[in-house]
C-alpha cells in the first residue's frame, strides 16, 4: 500500500507500508492491504505505521481526515 501524510505546507510521510493504525473519531482502526474504500475523521493522537521493511514509525497529529482507496491511503492533517 502507498501512504501519504500531508499538511498544507509539506509532506509529513510518504512511502510503501503494510499497516497503518489511526485514531478515528469512533475509535482506533487499522488499514491493511485491500481495505475497503473509506473516508473518516481522525482525532488527535498517534498514527502507527509499519513500513514495507517492517520498521515501526509513529506520527502525532492534532486531528485530520483519511481517505483509503485502491491500496492508497491519504491522510490530511495540520503539523503538530
Amino acid at each position: 500500500m502507498h501512504l501519504k501524510v500531508i499538511s498544507p505546507n509539506e509532506i509529513l510521510y510518504q512511502g510503501e507500508v503494510s499497516l497503518v493504525q489511526m485514531p478515528g473519531k469512533m475509535g482506533s482502526f487499522e488499514v491493511l492491504v485491500n481495505h475497503a474504500p473509506i473516508v473518516a475523521l481522525l482525532d488527535p493522537g498517534r498514527i502507527k505505521i509499519i513500513d514495507s521493511q517492517r520498521n515501526l514509525v509513529f506520527l502525532t497529529i492534532p486531528a485530520g481526515v483519511v481517505h483509503v482507496r485502491d491500496n492508497t491511503i491519504t491522510i490530511i492533517t495540520e503539523r503538530e
